[in-house]
C-alpha cells in the first residue's frame, strides 16, 4: 500500500506559527539582553535561524545560535554543541527541534543543558505530536497534533515550498 502525504502546514503557515514562537519567547525574556537558540540538528537548527531572525525583528533582544549535535537514532551517544557551555552559562536558552514525536531527542537534550548554570531553560518545537514516551513538554509549540503511533509528521524546509506532512 503506498503512503499518503497529508499536508499539515503550508509555508504561510509555517511562517505564521514560527512568528508566533518568537512572540512567545520575546514575552517570556523581555527583561533578558540575549537569549541562546539551540537547534538540534539539522531541522531543529533551521528553524531556530527562522526564529531567530523574527525575533530580531520584533525586539532588541540579541538571540545568538547554537548547533546541537544529538544522534537521534542513538541519543545516549556523546552530545556536542557549536558553543562553550561559558558562552550559554548563566543566560536563557531555548532547546529547538522541528516535531516532538516520542520525547526522546528534546530529553537527551535537556539533560545535556542541565550541566550548565542557565538563568532560563525552556524548549520549542514547531509540532508537538501528543503522545510521548518521555514526560518531556514543549513551552513553546507552533502546533499540536493527535496522531497515531504509525503516523509520521515530516517538516520540510525548502524555502517558499516549505511544509509539514502526515505521513
Amino acid at each position: 500500500m503506498a503512503l499518503t502525504q497529508n499536508c499539515i502546514l503550508n509555508n504561510q503557515e509555517i511562517n505564521h506559527k514560527i512568528k508566533r514562537i518568537a512572540y512567545q519567547i520575546y514575552e517570556s525574556n523581555v527583561d533578558q539582553k540575549e537569549v541562546i537558540l539551540a537547534g538540534i540538528q539539522s531541522n531543529g537548527y533551521i528553524l531556530a535561524e527562522k526564529i531567530k531572525q523574527n525575533l530580531e525583528q520584533i525586539s532588541e533582544i540579541k538571540a545568538q545560535l547554537c548547533a546541537v549535535n544529538i544522534n537521534k537514532k542513538k541519543p545516549t551517544e556523546k552530545i556536542s554543541t557549536s558553543l562553550s557551555a561559558d558562552q550559554y552559562a548563566n543566560k536563557s536558552l531555548i532547546l529547538v527541534d522541528d516535531v516532538l514525536h516520542s520525547g526522546t531527542t528534546l530529553i537527551y537534550g535537556v539533560k545535556y543543558f542541565l550541566d550548565s548554570p542557565l538563568s532560563q531553560f525552556k524548549t520549542a518545537v514547531l509540532v508537538n505530536r501528543n503522545h510521548k514516551k518521555y514526560p518531556v513538554k514543549a513551552d513553546f509549540k507552533g502546533i499540536s497534533l493527535s496522531t497515531s503511533l504509525n503516523e509520521h509528521v515530516d517538516v520540510i524546509f525548502d524555502g517558499e515550498h516549505s511544509k509539514v506532512v502526515l505521513i
